[in-house]
C-alpha cells in the first residue's frame, strides 16, 4: 500500500485536474461523435459493457481501451470501406463513467464524475460520513487496477472515472 502526503502544489493541481487527453476510454464512457457532413452519423454513444460502441454505418467498433484519437481511427477506417467518401470525424468525451464510494458513508453506491473530483467531494456527494468512520484514511482501487491504496483524508486525492473509494470503520 502507498501512503501519500499533502503538498501545496498537489492542492492547486486539484482546482485545475481533469482526465489527461490520453484518457483511456471503458464501459458506461458516453461520446460524441461527429462526421463532418453526416448528420445521420453524428451523435452520442454509449460504450457497452463488452468494450464497443454501435456506429450507424461504421458497426461496432472497440473502443474500450482505446483513446479519443484511436476511436476516430477505427471509425474512419470502417467508414472508409466505400460507405463515406474521406470521412473527417471527431470524437471527444461526452460524458464519463461513473465512480464508486461504499464503506462508512451515509449513502454509499454509484455517482457522476465530475473533473476536480477530490476524495472529500466524494465522501460529500455520499451524504458525508457516518458515525463509526475513521476520518484519517481512505482506500482507494483505481479502474484498471486490483490493488487497493490508501491515503491520508487530509490529502487532496483526486478521483478519475471508474475509481472505488472505500472509507474504512474506527476502531474505538
Amino acid at each position: 500500500m502507498t501512503i501519500t502526503a499533502p503538498t501545496a502544489f498537489a492542492a492547486e493541481r486539484v482546482a485545475h485536474a481533469s482526465p489527461s487527453p490520453n484518457y483511456i476510454l471503458g464501459p458506461n464512457d458516453r461520446i460524441r461523435v461527429k462526421v463532418y457532413g453526416e448528420q445521420d452519423i453524428t451523435g452520442e454513444y454509449e460504450i457497452d459493457s463488452s468494450g464497443n460502441v454501435s456506429i450507424p454505418l461504421a458497426g461496432h467498433i472497440k473502443a474500450a481501451g482505446l483513446t479519443t484519437r484511436q476511436v476516430e481511427r477505427a471509425i474512419v477506417s470502417a467508414l472508409s470501406k466505400g460507405i463515406v467518401r474521406d470521412p473527417r470525424v471527431n470524437v471527444e468525451v461526452a460524458a464519463y463513467r461513473p465512480y464508486y464510494i461504499l464503506g462508512e458513508v451515509k449513502k454509499s453506491g454509484e455517482y457522476p464524475y465530475r473533473n476536480g473530483l477530490t476524495v472529500l467531494d466524494a465522501v460529500a456527494s455520499a451524504g458525508g460520513f457516518t458515525y463509526r468512520a475513521n476520518e484519517d484514511k481512505v482506500y482507494l482501487r483505481r479502474s484498471g487496477s486490483a490493488r487497493e491504496e490508501v491515503y491520508p483524508l487530509t490529502a487532496p486525492v483526486l478521483v478519475y472515472p471508474g475509481d472505488n473509494i472505500r472509507i474504512p470503520e474506527r476502531y474505538f
